[in-house]
């Protein structure tokens, strides 16, 4: 078990956490009070993959063949012009 004064806890802080991860029982106390710091496990909770919105991208729209503007009236699709080379 590792303790630690409140001043000395400031100053180790990264060994503080890090003897917390390993599992080692970490005391700190101050004024009297002893807290004991402890590495909470990770969560369970598996992130799910979320479907694709988009069912189908048009060619035009995956070769950047088009646009988009927005104006007084709204957003509003134009094609792109082709420069000359």
């Amino acid at each position: 078990m590792k303790r630690y004064s409140m001043a000395q806890a400031r100053q180790r802080f990264s060994e503080v956490l890090d003897a917390a991860e390993r599992g080692q029982p970490v005391v700190v106390e101050r004024r009297g009070v002893r807290f004991v710091v402890q590495a909470a496990p990770a969560s369970q909770r598996r992130s799910r993959r979320r479907k694709s919105l988009v069912a189908y991208v048009d060619p035009a729209v995956a070769a950047g063949e088009w646009t988009w503007n927005w104006s007084a009236r709204g957003l509003r699709f134009t094609g792109r012009r082709r420069s000359s080379r």
